[in-house]
């Protein structure tokens, strides 16, 4: 008999078919909340679609915005996974973040008004994007727009800071898993398995952890029953240790 319990492997993408419509926007979309009943008339819906556009595929590799570009639009992944990094002067990369489907990229160039990092595709990725000017104006007269602008930001500002502090390894690594179960689960998808579309290496520089130190943790987790590992598949078997173990971060 076939499983038919969610998975974090997200189903093929078809780029001519997503889900939403002119008074709907994709299940996926950040921006999802404010087409939900009792939100907003259908001209004011409409208005929010008409400043959508939908841009890609973008090749593992390819970039979508660079650091000091001007800041022009936010973008929501609609398939694929984004990471977020800055390089500096003698070339060393920090990775920033990863941006599953449904959520936004570009939110933290606002004040500055330009990008002030690069936001390169992992995989092959779809976009939609938004132009920032036209989408603050609309804000003033529509303030579901505007509370989910101020949510979407606030959530932006908790991802940078969460790995600021002095955490162990193992919590820093049992905080990243639950965390992305978490964003999965928001999304549909599985709290338990998914697949990790990142390098070991790029988990272990957003962690601020050694390459090696990643690969360590993520065997002593398997070995003590917490996880399943296969490849870049990932089954929490514990999620509730894990989350145990990262208490400090996730609620600190």
């Amino acid at each position: 008999m076939s499983s038919t319990r969610p998975t974090g492997r997200l189903p093929a993408f078809d780029p001519e078919a997503g889900d939403g419509d002119e008074l709907n926007f994709c299940s996926t979309c950040a921006f999802g909340e404010v087409c939900l009943p009792g939100g907003f008339d259908k001209p004011a819906l409409k208005d929010l679609h008409c400043l959508v556009e939908h841009v890609g595929p973008y090749r593992a590799g390819d970039s979508i915005f660079r650091v000091s570009e001007p800041f022009e639009s936010i973008f929501a992944v609609r398939a694929g996974t984004v990471k977020t990094c800055t390089v500096d002067e003698e070339g060393r990369e920090q990775v920033l973040g990863f941006h599953l489907p449904g959520e936004m990229v570009g939110l933290n160039a606002i004040h500055p008004a330009r990008y002030p990092c690069d936001a390169i595709a992992l995989d092959t990725v779809y976009l939609c994007r938004f132009s920032f000017p036209a989408l603050a104006m609309l804000a003033t007269r529509l303030p579901g727009i505007q509370q989910q602008l101020f949510r979407l930001l606030s959530a932006d500002i908790g991802k940078a800071a969460l790995l600021a502090s002095d955490y162990s390894a193992n919590e820093r690594m049992a905080a990243f898993l639950i965390l992305l179960a978490d964003r999965y689960a928001a999304r549909g998808f599985s709290a338990t398995r998914f697949r990790l579309s990142m390098a070991r290496g790029d988990i272990a520089n957003h962690l601020r952890l050694a390459a090696e130190t990643v690969s360590r943790v993520l065997r002593r987790f398997q070995d003590q029953g917490l996880i399943k590992v296969e490849e870049r598949d990932v089954e929490l078997l514990d999620s509730p240790q894990l989350r145990k173990m990262a208490r400090c971060i996730l609620h600190g």
